[in-house]
């Protein structure tokens, strides 16, 4: 028997999300629209040069859209017994969030599960 999940995730926009506060704090105002991958440039040139910038952002997204794979390809095997055992949540529906919180961490919000990174 297959289960059927309805899985919201998109830890890519829970990132940039962040990282446009955190810019916004620094007294940076980004203007709307521009790409994820520009934005996490803007991030990591605060503290780094621009090659080691361009660079740590395109790595960040790539690991950020891995960890997606890693989690629906997991689902069955590990995320959902783990979060059933841990939570006791029973539902078939589950909405992962990328936080940062004391560390990185994704959160299934409606368990309260969290991953840490």
């Amino acid at each position: 028997m297959t289960i059927m999940y309805e899985i919201t995730m998109d830890l890519t926009a829970d990132w940039i999300k962040t990282v446009k506060e955190v810019l916004r704090g620094a007294g940076y105002e980004l203007e709307e629209g521009l790409p994820a991958s520009e934005v996490a440039e803007h991030y990591f040139r605060l503290s780094l040069p621009d090659d080691r910038a361009e660079e740590l952002a395109s790595e960040t997204l790539r690991r950020l859209k891995e960890m997606e794979s890693i989690i629906i390809d997991h689902m069955n095997t590990t995320i959902v017994p783990d979060i059933r055992q841990r939570t006791k949540y029973e539902g078939n529906t589950f909405h992962f969030s990328w936080v940062y919180n004391e560390g990185e961490h994704i959160i299934e919000l409606n368990s309260e599960y969290r991953i840490p990174i």
